[in-house]
């Protein structure tokens, strides 16, 4: 596993691994680069040096588990313009140009069944892929903007994560239906160079997914961990020394779980984020050593919190 340093000349690094003009153009990062270094570069263009370094060791590295990034020096803001851009490069350029490759390769698609299935398929899956940029770009990334703001809306990232599916799939089936099943006369340069195409096109997808999995989440769980531990302390709850007392707010989200809130409803109940319930949460347990709500029940009613009458047990 190669790692790429700020002190490393760009135009050696592209050179070294062309794959790595897709993080420069992501980020806005215009060629023409001389003899410069990375952080020469990124300081430049404005763009945050340690944030760039992460993407394209990551990338570079084949995506690699084994390049591990310090979300404390993800810069959320660098990060989360190189995904738009990536949104875009997609939509806009991308998808286009291998929409125009197979009408080339498989012949107008008025003209042959086959060739409108392979369009269809083609267009259905784009539409796809604009959903699920769609979703994060009207809730996810607001969201993150949100926190970046000290302003946290509604959401958590464990959210985005359980409906995050790999964009690539369905481009993977495409590819190996028109490998296996679609018969073009020999000599079809126009197909081969489609597909080519094609491959490059679910590897960058691939790549897009797991930057956000393995960059993006964690850079957004520690900024969600650090927002609601200054809206307790905020609250006057946490002094940074651990104690074995509850406080009022604590005690009221000990109710809310005892009369069956779910964490959302009582973060609205109590005008907080759905991640200061979660911090209250953990604090609680860590406090009582109870980690059921029934076992808060009972806790809260001897300690009279609230009336027998008030809980279903």
């Amino acid at each position: 596993m190669h790692n790429y340093l700020s002190t490393d000349k760009m135009a050696e690094l592209i050179g070294q691994e062309y794959r790595l003009l897709q993080v420069m153009s992501r980020f806005n990062i215009p060629l023409g680069v001389r003899e410069k270094s990375v952080d020469e570069v990124c300081r430049e263009n404005n763009v945050d040096t340690d944030t760039f370094l992460a993407v394209l060791n990551f990338v570079g590295n084949d995506c690699s588990h084994q390049y591990i990034a310090d979300p404390e020096s993800i810069s959320l803001p660098s990060l989360m313009n190189y995904l738009r851009q990536a949104h875009n490069y997609f939509l806009d350029f991308s998808f286009p140009a291998i929409r125009r490759k197979l009408i080339s390769a498989v012949g107008d698609a008025a003209t042959g069944e086959n060739a409108l299935l392979i369009l269809q398929y083609f267009d259905n899956y784009v539409k796809e892929i604009r959903q699920h940029f769609d979703y994060e770009n009207t809730v996810v990334f607001p969201y993150i903007d949100s926190l970046i703001t000290h302003s946290p809306a509604s959401f958590d990232i464990e959210s985005f994560c359980i409906h995050h599916e790999p964009a690539a799939k369905k481009l993977t089936e495409l590819k190996n239906i028109i490998i296996r099943y679609y018969e073009a006369p020999a000599g079809s340069y126009a197909l081969h160079d489609v597909l080519f195409d094609i491959f490059c096109c679910e590897e960058e997808l691939k790549a897009h997914g797991l930057v956000e999995e393995h960059l993006l989440v964690p850079a957004v769980m520690l900024q969600e961990r650090q927002a609601a531990w200054q809206e307790t302390k905020e609250e006057g709850q946490d002094d940074g020394a651990p104690s074995s007392a509850l406080s009022p707010r604590e005690k009221e989200v000990i109710v809310g779980v005892v009369k069956g809130l779910t964490n959302k409803e009582i973060a609205d109940k109590l005008c907080i984020s759905l991640n200061t319930v979660l911090t209250h949460r953990r604090n609680i347990a860590r406090k009582l050593e109870i980690h059921s709500p029934a076992g808060l029940t009972i806790y809260a009613i001897i300690n009279g919190l609230v009336e027998l009458k008030d809980v279903s047990i």
